[in-house]
């Protein structure tokens, strides 16, 4: 039998959504849809998704008319409990039969291994999609990524924005329904100003072309970015130069525009003057516009605007968006000017007078620990302390300058500036902006030798105070950036090839944090917090080199290939000083796992692991050789006495790859000891003996990685 399928629209229609988040909503909108039609078992052809400022919806083809029926088998009591001596149904006979809506003599039984038992067959006619779509919609509006929601009006709805309207159809039918205090319909509402009157959607299939026709709105997201940007892109052209487009930007203005027209704006040449980054950031991130490039790469005096209307006097736009931009510009002229009047330098004492975080100090105390942690990490690696002594001390001068007071976004890039101005040497002032990056996911390393260490030591800085302070992320919070810290932190060590003890160092920069903590809280009357430097550190090691999960399992590394979970597991349980010791751990292991021994070595240490978490008893440190009484048993210690050195010599040098190839000659001896030898012996001494001669097995492969934590 044929069901009968037809499209299905949702559209949510609301006030102005957040446009950084509105591509997100759209995305999980459409995902929890689809999810609940699994759920529920309705069969349906492609999901189309629309996202604009004023609305979400989700298209779904060919959505059956209804579920499957649904073949019911419960089982119920035992027979010998169901009917008494005399062959009576009993209660629980009777109670079943009525919980399952028949007569007791329409059950059946069954004969297994337990007995007979009483059991239900029978068919649920599935539910029509018109009664299901309700609540799987409301299900999916539920679990959108709202971190707060409101209400509205006097009713009790929360959601990202106020709802006016709502579109349930299904094929030419409206869904009754009233979801977030709003009854469902057909109609749907146009361009605030184009299209101010509500239009009907006749049908799923049309209403992407009722809404381009008739309510100047492009409700698809990717198609409306093409827009923009080819339109943004031709107007640039036009003006003798090229638009500068980032993607975050063109996602921005995709998501504040629902009939994007481009208009070309200008400011005057003088504010050419000002660094490339701050008319940048005056264009993009304060007014939304694009910047426009000329071919030698320098700017021109010009910009595109993208409205969200046809202006019957488009030159007036214009003008507003220049009368807008030009005071922006005039200020930043000013701001640099002001700036100006005093090299960066002469701002390292005010550091002193703003505060970074409550326990752990002010500006200056921050720089001071990165200071410290810069020099110690530069005199590890080699390098000179000096330029990564002076970076540091000038690295958050800019923070108490008035450019950087207006436009946060240019900390690091204005102190560079003003550091170049200043005559300071090319590496440090590079080294103030370096000191950033990586800002975020795929974004560019630090080039130089002193800003690489003082990237460092910022993140470091900032990871280690936080954890001492006991403010450490939990679940989905990070309110101070940890974990991008931590991911920044480790990329540099381990794309920059930095052998750094980073457990040592994690040490370091919690004891510098503590002692300020210490310091202030004395200083304050506080009681002083009590920290175990040690477990904080080795805390904030362990956090570190989880974050080097995603870069391999996620296939961002490109060197090892095949990682899997229980792979990094088995590295990450050893516990390596540093990013690079984990990695060339993790490649060592990746190729061990394709040798024919490995395998049983594999399942060998899974057995010893157990049999030593199950003894659970005391064991000496040294096998006795005068209690290896049988054969296998001699053989194997005979095998690692040997190898114990070798291993460990090799491990020690990082020749992980060769331990391993070292210790895959285990495998005939470990083969033979499992099989003849029985290492829980009623004599405890035996017992003992062979405990620790597994112990001194388990020691050799720890070196490397926990075998025990792979399948095998």
């Amino acid at each position: 039998m044929m069901l009968e399928k037809r499209d299905f629209l949702v559209e949510i229609g609301t006030e102005e959504l957040p446009p950084k988040a509105l591509r997100t909503l759209e995305q999980a909108f459409a995902a929890a849809v689809q999810a609940g039609l699994a759920k529920a078992v309705l069969s349906h052809g492609n999901i189309r998704s629309f996202a604009s400022p004023r609305r979400l919806a989700v298209l779904v083809k060919r959505l059956s008319a209804r579920q499957p029926d649904q073949k019911i088998e419960r089982r119920g009591p035992p027979v010998s409990a169901a009917f008494d001596a005399a062959g009576q149904p009993t209660r629980a006979a009777q109670a079943f039969a009525a919980t399952c809506g028949v007569a007791l003599e329409r059950l059946e039984r069954r004969e297994e291994a337990k007995g007979t038992f009483l059991y239900y067959t029978g068919i649920k006619p599935g539910a029509a999609a018109m009664e299901l779509l309700p609540g799987l919609v409301q299900g999916a509006l539920d679990a959108l990524p709202i971190p707060r929601r409101m209400r509205w009006g006097s009713g009790e709805a929360e959601f990202v924005r106020p709802v006016h309207w709502i579109v349930l159809l299904y094929g030419k039918e409206v869904v009754p329904a009233r979801l977030l205090d709003t009854p469902s319909g057909n109609l749907t509402r146009g361009h605030r100003f184009h299209a101010p009157k509500p239009l009907r959607i006749s049908s799923p299939a049309a209403y992407e072309r009722t809404l381009a026709r008739r309510g100047h709105v492009l409700p698809d997201f990717d198609a409306r970015r093409t827009v923009v940007r080819d339109r943004v892109s031709a107007l640039a052209s036009e003006l003798g130069g090229q638009a500068l487009m980032s993607d975050e930007l063109l996602e921005e203005v995709t998501a504040l525009v629902e009939w994007p027209v481009p208009l070309a704006g200008r400011f005057e040449p003088r504010f050419l003057q000002l660094p490339r980054e701050v008319l940048i950031s005056t264009l993009e991130d304060h007014q939304r516009y694009f910047p426009v490039q000329a071919p030698n790469g320098g700017l021109l005096p010009f910009f595109v605007a993208v409205a969200n209307l046809e202006s019957r006097e488009p030159a007036k736009v214009v003008e507003g968006n220049e009368r807008v931009v030009r005071p922006r510009l005039a200020d930043a002229a000013f701001f640099l000017e002001q700036d100006r009047k005093s090299p960066l330098a002469a701002r390292i004492e005010g550091l002193d007078r703003v505060t970074y975080q409550a326990k752990l100090g002010s500006l200056g105390d921050r720089a001071r620990r990165i200071r410290a942690l810069a020099i110690e990490l530069a005199a590890s690696l080699g390098e000179p302390t000096a330029q990564a002594e002076r970076a540091a001390s000038l690295c958050k001068c800019d923070l108490l300058t008035a450019m950087v007071g207006e436009f946060p976004e240019l900390q690091g890039i204005m102190g560079t500036h003003y550091a170049v101005a200043d005559g300071e040497d090319p590496e440090v002032a590079t080294a103030i902006r370096e000191h950033y990056l990586p800002r975020g996911a795929g974004d560019s390393l630090p080039l130089t030798a002193t800003g690489t260490l003082l990237a460092v030591a910022d993140k470091l800085d900032t990871l280690a105070g936080i954890f001492a302070i006991g403010e450490k992320p939990t679940g989905t919070k990070d309110p101070f950036g940890l974990r991008r810290a931590a991911i920044g932190l480790t990329r540099i060590l381990l794309e920059k090839r930095l052998e750094v003890d980073l457990a040592g160092l994690a040490r370091q920069a919690v004891r510098l944090a503590q002692a300020d903590i210490e310091r202030i809280a004395v200083s304050s009357a506080r009681p002083a917090p009590a920290i175990v430097i040690d477990a904080v550190a080795a805390d904030l090691h362990d956090y570190m080199l989880e974050r080097l999960r995603a870069h391999y399992l996620e296939g961002s590394s490109g060197a090892a290939p095949a990682v899997t979970t229980e792979m990094f597991d088995a590295v990450l349980a050893t516990r390596p000083v540093s990013p690079l010791d984990f990695d060339a751990r993790l490649k060592a292991l990746s190729g061990f796992l394709g040798v024919p021994e490995a395998a049983s070595l594999t399942a060998a240490n899974k057995r010893v692991a157990n049999i030593l978490r199950k003894a659970g008893e005391s064991r000496p440190a040294e096998v006795d050789v005068a209690l290896l009484s049988l054969p296998a048993e001699r053989e194997l210690f005979g095998l690692l006495s040997p190898l114990r050195g070798t291993v460990s010599a090799a491990t020690a040098r990082r020749d992980y790859a060769g331990a391993l190839t070292e210790l895959a000659a285990l495998r005939p001896a470990v083969d033979a000891f499992f099989d003849q030898v029985m290492v829980m012996d009623e004599d405890p001494r035996l017992r003992a003996n062979r405990l620790a001669l597994l112990s001194q097995m388990r020691e050799l492969f720890a070196g490397v990685a926990d075998l025990s934590r792979l399948p095998g």
